[in-house]
This record gives C-alpha cells, sequence and structure tokens, in this order.
C-alpha cells in the first residue's frame, strides 16, 4: 500500500497536477510557509499543465505540514510536482520530493490533492504520504542535532490527510489556515516499543508582501487500542514559531524556533525508554536560489 502511494501521483500525470512540495524554505515549519505560497500562486487555465521542479540544500524542507526536520540537520531536496486546470476555479495537484544526505537513508514523499479558489478566498486539501526505504535510523549530522522526523530517529514512514485555505485581505497580504491528521510509523525494535503514533496539526500563518510566518501545533500519541505500560496514556506536544523574509535577489532569510514550547523530554526516564527529543532549537537560515 505504501508503494502504491509513493507512485500514484507519477501514475496519474494526465490526470492530476502539483503544486504542494517544496525545495526552498528552510525552517521546520517551511510546508506551512510554501503553502501560503502556493494559495496565493495563480492557477493554470483550464486544461492546461504546468509543471515545476526544484533542488537544493535546505534545513528543514519537506512536502509535508505535519512532519518536522531539525533545522539544523541539512540535507539536499529535489522535487517535481504538476499543477492541471480541471475548471476555471479548480486545479488538482501531484508532487513527488526526495530529501537526501550525504549518507543514506534518504525521505521520499509524494502528495497529491486538489485546490479551490475563488477570488480572495483559496481552500486545498490533499493526502500525502512520506517513508525511508532503508530500514535504518536516519543519520546524525552534527553533534547535538539528530535527523529524526518530529524527534523520532527510528522514523519508518507516515501518511496523511491535509487541509488548507487563505483569505487575501489584498493583494500583497493574507491569513492562512491549516490542519493535518495522520500516522507516523516506526522502524521495528525501537527504543520507545511503539509502532505507530497518531498525529494531529493546526497551523496559522499571516503573509505581508516578502514577510510570511507561521504558528503551528501539533500532538503525538500512541495508536489507540495498543496497550504499553509506559506510553499508552503519553501525549507529546509541541509548537514551533517561524518568519521567513523573501530577499530581492531570490533569496530568504528564516528564523524562529522548534519546539518552542512542547512536553516530555528526550532523556532516560526511570521507568522506561526516551521519549521523543523536543528540545528547543533556535535557528536562523540563509538560503539562496540559483
Amino acid at each position: 500500500m505504501r508503494r502504491l502511494l509513493l507512485t500514484l501521483p507519477l501514475c496519474c500525470v494526465p490526470l492530476i497536477a502539483a503544486g504542494q512540495t517544496m525545495g526552498g524554505d528552510q525552517a521546520s515549519n517551511a510546508a506551512w510557509l510554501q503553502q501560503q505560497t502556493t494559495l496565493k500562486t495563480t492557477q493554470p487555465a483550464q486544461g492546461s499543465l504546468l509543471v515545476q521542479s526544484s533542488n537544493g540544500s535546505t534545513g528543514g524542507a519537506q512536502n509535508d505540514s505535519t512532519l518536522a526536520v531539525n533545522p539544523l540537520s541539512g540535507g539536499t531536496v529535489n522535487s517535481s510536482s504538476l499543477q492541471y486546470g480541471i475548471a476555471p476555479n479548480v486545479t488538482a495537484q501531484a508532487g513527488v520530493t526526495q530529501r537526501s544526505w550525504i549518507t543514506q537513508p534518504r525521505i521520499v514523499g509524494s502528495e497529491v490533492g486538489a485546490t479551490y479558489s475563488a477570488g480572495r478566498y483559496s481552500l486545498g486539501v490533499s493526502v500525502a504520504q512520506d517513508q525511508v526505504p532503508n530500514t535504518t535510523p536516519l543519520p546524525r549530522v552534527v553533534p547535538g542535532a539528530v535527523t529524526g522526523v518530529n524527534g523520532l530517529p527510528d522514523f519508518d514512514s507516515s501518511t496523511q490527510v491535509n487541509a488548507r485555505g487563505r483569505f487575501a485581505f489584498d493583494n500583497n497580504s493574507g491569513v492562512l489556515l491549516g490542519a493535518s491528521m495522520g500516522r507516523i510509523h516506526l522502524l521495528p525494535g525501537n527504543l520507545m516499543g511503539l509502532t505507530t503514533l497518531d498525529q494531529k496539526a493546526l497551523s496559522f500563518g499571516i503573509d505581508h508582501g516578502p514577510i510570511s510566518g507561521s504558528i503551528i501545533g501539533r500532538t503525538m500519541q500512541p495508536e489507540p487500542g495498543v496497550p504499553n505500560s509506559y506510553t499508552a496514556d503519553r501525549r507529546w506536544n509541541s509548537i514551533d514559531l517561524g518568519v521567513t523574509w523573501r530577499l530581492p535577489w531570490q533569496g530568504s532569510l528564516s528564523f524562529g524556533a522548534q519546539n518552542l514550547w512542547s512536553s516530555g523530554n528526550s532523556t532516560n526516564t526511570p521507568v522506561g525508554p526516551p521519549e521523543p527529543d523536543q528540545g528547543r532549537t533556535p535557528y536562523v537560515q540563509y538560503h539562496q536560489d540559483l
């Protein structure tokens, strides 16, 4: 089933197209900031096809609104996307993104969905999937910064449903709201002793000219009905905050903090294994499009 979701965008090129994947923003909330740009972009005319691709070195770009990689983890992102105008106000979309490090493994993601745009209002829904092809923990790139997804170095795959909407005040500013629900699968034998985690996320963003910012709240908990003496009733919450300034020379400056507020900790406890890493990580990052 995972492989089917991953290859679906490529099989549906004549029917669906994309704009939800990315290759430019830096922060852990890069997906939400990129979705602001997507919802602001002029939709392709009915019956027309728009193909885009990008690649670059970025600190935290993901194609999925609920996933967050440590902003210090580095890596290279390559993405391809399609948009197809179904009707005057409706665009279908699909995309594939691959994130790699000097050492394997990599994260491969896909997303399919549709966007409705009517003047000042835009609404998009999508289904996304991410997975690590190699069944080994994600690499540690720099000391103290584990390249885990949502603080989980034993990340294996995830599937989620996303919804986002934007209301434009004028041609230069607007408000973005988003929500996501999904399930994260962990590698066998992980220290938490769990196989799956349910995750929910909400976001609120504002953009004005070249400046955009967002706040994202996430919550994770074990899949209901799976007994575990330590984690059955556990819940991990976190809030990310980020601001991006798009510069006139095709560059961008991002700053903020991952896990600005969080519950839980990443140390061994007397009664069980480590929890997801939710340490606060401030960042300032610059990206240049070539």
